[in-house]
């Protein structure tokens, strides 16, 4: 799959469809007869090939940031760069039904299910395909048309299913429910289950029954059913899947960042995934969205973890992290006066270098700074804070301390990054606040936006001159893992009322990335003894496991808690020490920007309006309640 063929124009035969009631604007410019295609092996391996490709366009689509928005800016683990602010709709108020974000995630999940149909509906007429060809062609088509059903009912509760190659005139279905667009993903997901011919394993990002066991579970999770979804993940530790782990667990090993490194992406960790390549157009995207000005030569940091996200990671000892413990009299500042811990060494003594102000359009190049002018409330008396041979240590041991995956996941202040930046070739950056210089002595990591000191991303970032051309990193978009597998297989026990028996799947977890278990006797965090207790660690394991991989928006969905943390005043912990409400901030908790809240996404699971286009041509698709055209 590395070498896919790319999709090859093909007019299916339900191409009359592509640009009606549902808006597809599919209709390829270079076309073949429909009768062409089901009559060559080819050409049918290329329109199942076209439907993967769907898949890519869900990550990058040129031109087009609706698209290429990670479904984790949407979650509370991260934000959208102060730059970028305006395109993320779904969190700054300005959500509408006739808005390009909701349209397009509505039309590209419709492609690969139109085009799955197309598959679906014609492949058994191709007469030069042996039959255990064409069963596994059918059930792949019909993985990926369970696969974007899944993804339109998480964002949009309830949308018309088409199962059949439709006329203009036909393609008018009202909205089914969403209990009835979960049937269907359930019905598509276990015809590709029962499919012999389909492989129970893969490493090569084609669809597998163990992909569709994970999805049919998750279905099962989102309608409550924990028995059925509990069997499903029990089934795919049964298939050859398993946590990438060549160390087994040794202390100071880095096998959950390696893990997801391009070097072991056929991995059996991997379960379901998007295949990248070193060309343009067909990379990995996330790579220059996620990393920094001294990345692949200079790439965009758009999205931000954010603190409270970091702040989820535990101590070393399992015991909750608390900034108290490591900087005494945290509690006792303002927001604004905590950027004392995070100062560079020696500003005591005066630096020349570069200020950044407030206002990110102005900058004072070789102003005279020192640890007072950046103390913007309270001066002088932040002195007995700061110590300006010992600063920099001391927030290290802050992270230092902790979960192994915090390190692996996000560049932390003061923490190392090999990079490569234009001019300068390979080399060794440092976090530092405040910034001084790049491109010579002494190496700060520059970013986006250098009048501001954000955490930043070290997963899906190329490392060196891994890449140095945007858009062409070829390391695969993973959409499933088996860790994600166990921490829902410990999930559904826990909901069972198996409480004791969900610890095991946790711990296996934790123990991959050097972490300590919670059966361990030296585990000194929150009582996991009680179905509540429980549940609270498998959540914030999700986090910590999983953050940034577009996997958390759907689950703080399917938890009811995704409005409160996007959008309420922090209620995570309560010895929370940060003011304010969630959205851009500072490491310590400047906020730069607060999310603004759309109360018709408040209630019916955070459902997204139907595209007002789509009503326009379809009067029978109701509106779901809260929004208008």
């Amino acid at each position: 799959m590395k070498n896919i063929v790319k999709y090859i124009a093909i007019a299916f035969s339900a191409s009359a469809l592509f640009g009606s009631c549902v808006s597809l604007d599919t209709v390829p410019s270079n076309q073949f007869a429909s009768s062409t295609v089901w009559q060559s092996p080819i050409l049918a391996r290329a329109a199942v090939n076209g439907v993967y490709n769907d898949l890519y366009r869900g990550f990058y689509d040129s031109g087009n940031d609706n698209r290429s928005t990670p479904l984790d800016t949407y979650s509370s683990v991260m934000d959208i760069d102060k730059n970028w602010r305006s395109s993320c709709v779904v969190t700054q108020g300005s959500m509408t039904s006739s808005h390009g974000t909701v349209s397009d995630r509505y039309r590209m999940y419709y492609e690969i299910v139109f085009r799955a149909n197309d598959v679906i509906n014609n492949i058994d007429s191709v007469e030069e395909m042996d039959a255990k060809e064409k069963g596994r062609l059918k059930a792949e088509a019909t993985f990926l048309r369970a696969y974007a059903y899944y993804n339109l009912n998480m964002f949009f509760r309830g949308v018309p299913i088409y199962t059949e190659n439709v006329g203009t005139d036909d393609a008018k279905l009202t909205r089914s429910t969403e209990a009835q667009v979960w049937d269907q993903v359930i019905s598509d997901l276990t015809a590709c289950i029962n499919e012999p011919n389909l492989p129970n394993k893969t490493n090569d990002g084609k669809v597998s029954k163990g992909a569709a066991y994970a999805y049919r579970g998750i279905a099962y999770q989102n309608i409550g059913d924990w028995a059925k979804a509990l069997a499903d993940f029990e089934a795919i530790g049964n298939l050859g899947y398993k946590l990438y782990s060549p160390s087994n667990g040794a202390a100071g090993n880095d096998d959950f960042f390696k893990m997801l490194r391009p070097e072991n992406e056929g991995c059996d960790e991997h379960i379901f995934k998007v295949n990248c390549i070193t060309q343009s157009g067909q990379g990995n995207p996330r790579s220059i969205h996620y990393g920094n000005r001294v990345t692949g030569g200079s790439a965009w940091n758009n999205f931000l973890p954010n603190p409270g996200y970091v702040e989820r990671f535990e101590n070393a000892d399992g015991s909750q992290f608390d900034w108290e413990e490591y900087c005494p009299g945290y509690k006792d500042l303002t927001t604004e006066q905590r950027i004392v811990f995070f100062l560079r060494d020696g500003l005591k003594d005066g630096t020349t270098g570069r200020w950044g102000t407030n206002d990110a359009t102005k900058w004072d190049i070789g102003r005279y700074n020192n640890m007072v002018a950046y103390c913007e409330d309270g001066g002088t008396a932040m002195e007995n804070y700061y110590l300006n041979d010992g600063n920099e240590a001391r927030i290290r041991r802050a992270y230092e301390n902790r979960d192994p995956r915090l390190e692996m996941s996000i560049i932390t202040p003061y923490a190392e990054y090999y990079g490569n930046a234009a001019g300068v070739g390979n080399h060794t950056w440092v976090l530092r606040w405040p910034y001084i210089l790049d491109t010579g002595e002494p190496y700060d990591i520059r970013t986006d936006c250098p009048w501001a000191f954000y955490y930043l991303w070290r997963k899906y970032v190329t490392e060196g001159d891994e890449c140095t051309t945007r858009w062409v990193y070829d390391q695969d978009i993973i959409l499933m893992r088996y860790a994600e597998i166990l921490l829902r297989r410990a999930e559904c026990l826990n909901e069972l009322g198996r409480t004791s028996e969900a610890m095991q799947y946790v711990d296996m977890v934790r123990a991959r990335a050097g972490h300590i278990k919670l059966s361990d006797p030296g585990y000194k965090g929150s009582d996991v003894s009680t179905q509540e207790g429980m549940r609270e660690k498998i959540r914030n394991e999700f986090y910590c496991e999983l953050g940034g991989e577009d996997s958390m928006y759907f689950n703080e969905l399917r938890w009811g808690t995704w409005y409160d943390l996007k959008f309420k005043n922090y209620t995570q912990y309560a010895h929370d020490t940060r003011v304010g409400s969630n959205g851009l901030m500072e490491i310590w908790g400047k906020i730069y920007y607060s999310n603004t809240p759309v109360s018709a996404l408040e209630g019916n699971h955070g459902a997204w309006p139907i595209p007002q286009k789509e009503r326009e041509m379809n009067p029978d698709l109701t509106q779901n309640p809260g929004w208008t055209d």
